[in-house]
């Protein structure tokens, strides 16, 4: 969400943004934006004065009444009652245009940062890095359910009976693997320095408009039917929500928290052969890190949590690379994102596995997050977040990568104490 001071002294400069977003439907927002803050504003001088010669001619009526000119009296009190019907019909143009103005503001999009490279769709993303050499062994790598399945590690038959398509039951060493990954993406990050947080899993709807667009809560967000709650769909929401009209002081920033929670989403739109099994689904659990930060921090920030997913994975020797997200994938409240995805050696490619993202001020803008200087003046905080590891996701590339010949898998040196000491996992078919 931008200011709306910046929107109106650089209405041009808004409409660029949007073009490079390739969102040209959004184009006439930012004139309607403009046209009914100019509305608002101009109702808000005129009621003012209103109100203000009320006050005097409140004074007036109460003179002329002492003096006996009731007949006077009279008159003011007849200009009074004429003043509040204009008053209220001033009000409501001032609330229908505020509601205009609220509402385009929370659909036009963050300005992205120069660094953004310009593309219509995740087609057009940019490989930034690559991080360990991509191997692709002999022997045939199969479907990642299908691993899971020689060691009775997964059962979609049953989760399907009991919830449907999208759901999973892992079980014995898949299931233990699982925890230990994000037991060690948990120790990890404490190791980093970051607070660890357990979350609550649902959140209000203020909290839901604050961290995210509205595109994006129709598409993702399951809603508590009767109750003002939503599920979450990363800890994310919930963990910047805690700030919500809160005023930081300075001193006590950054704010650098690692939050587990599993994540429900609704996952509209996704197709295609990669995403059955446990690669898109409706619930998950994952290991996130959050900023909250000074504005001048953010951008030094957002390459040292990048960096920190890339460091995990390499530790479990996950061949991973850095994929910059062109302005076309980039959701609107976003200034810059990187996607980290691991190397596949079944498909030959590699696959999305984590996300970072600078959101500049827009969700402390929304959820009146700021901080309180030294000297005293208040200005808004920056927000980002990143992907630790999500699981199950997580244990395809872990599966994929160390998988044998002879259908074991070994376990990285990082996970074995996770694993009461295991070095590999031995199939059970």
């Amino acid at each position: 969400m931008l200011d709306i001071r910046f929107v109106r002294e650089n209405p041009e400069a808004v409409k660029e943004n949007i073009r490079k977003k390739f969102q040209d439907e959004k184009l006439p927002l930012v004139d309607e934006v403009i046209a009914k803050d100019a509305e608002a504003r101009a109702a808000q001088v005129e009621a003012d004065k209103i109100r203000a010669e009320r006050n005097a001619l409140s004074k007036q009526i109460g003179v002329l009444m002492k003096e006996g000119r009731r007949e006077e009296a009279e008159q003011k009190k007849a200009q009074v009652a004429a003043n509040a019907k204009r008053l209220s019909k001033l009000d409501q143009i001032q609330e229908e245009a505020a509601a205009v103005v609220k509402n385009d503001m929370m659909i036009i999009p963050q300005i992205i940062s120069p660094e953004v490279p310009l593309g219509r769709d995740d087609s057009e993303n940019v490989e930034l890095q690559k991080f360990g050499e991509p191997v692709v062994p002999e022997y045939e790598i199969p479907y990642h359910t299908q691993i899971m399945e020689r060691f009775d590690g997964i059962d979609l038959d049953a989760a399907g009976r009991v919830a449907g398509n999208g759901f999973y039951y892992l079980k014995g060493d898949i299931a233990r693997l699982h925890s230990a990954v994000l037991s060690y993406a948990r120790d990890f990050m404490i190791g980093k320095g970051f607070t660890y947080c357990l979350p609550p899993f649902m959140i209000r709807r203020a909290v839901v408009e604050g961290v995210m667009s509205f595109a994006e809560m129709d598409a993702m967000m399951y809603k508590i039917e009767g109750e003002d709650l939503y599920l979450i769909g990363t800890s994310e929401h919930s963990m910047i929500g805690s700030f919500i009209d809160q005023i930081v002081p300075e001193a006590k920033l950054p704010q650098t928290l690692t939050s587990y929670s599993p994540c429900f989403r609704k996952e509209k739109g996704a197709h295609g052969i990669e995403e059955r099994g446990v690669y898109r689904i409706h619930q998950f659990e994952k290991q996130e890190m959050i900023v909250v930060c000074r504005p001048e921090e953010s951008s030094e920030w957002y390459e040292k949590l990048w960096q920190y997913t890339v460091e995990l994975f390499r530790s479990m020797d996950i061949p991973v690379r850095q994929l910059a997200c062109c302005s076309g994938d980039l959701a609107d409240l976003k200034v810059i994102s990187c996607d980290v995805e691991a190397w596949s050696p079944r498909q030959k490619k590699y696959f999305e596995v984590g996300s970072c993202s600078n959101l500049g001020d827009a969700q402390a803008r929304r959820l009146r997050i700021r901080v309180q200087g030294a000297d005293g003046q208040k200005y808004l905080a920056h927000t980002l977040n990143n992907t630790v590891v999500a699981s199950p996701r997580m244990l395809i590339a872990l599966l994929e990568n160390n998988l044998q010949a002879d259908g074991s898998v070994l376990i990285p040196k990082a996970l074995q104490p996770y694993m009461g000491g295991q070095t590999v996992l031995t199939p059970k078919h």
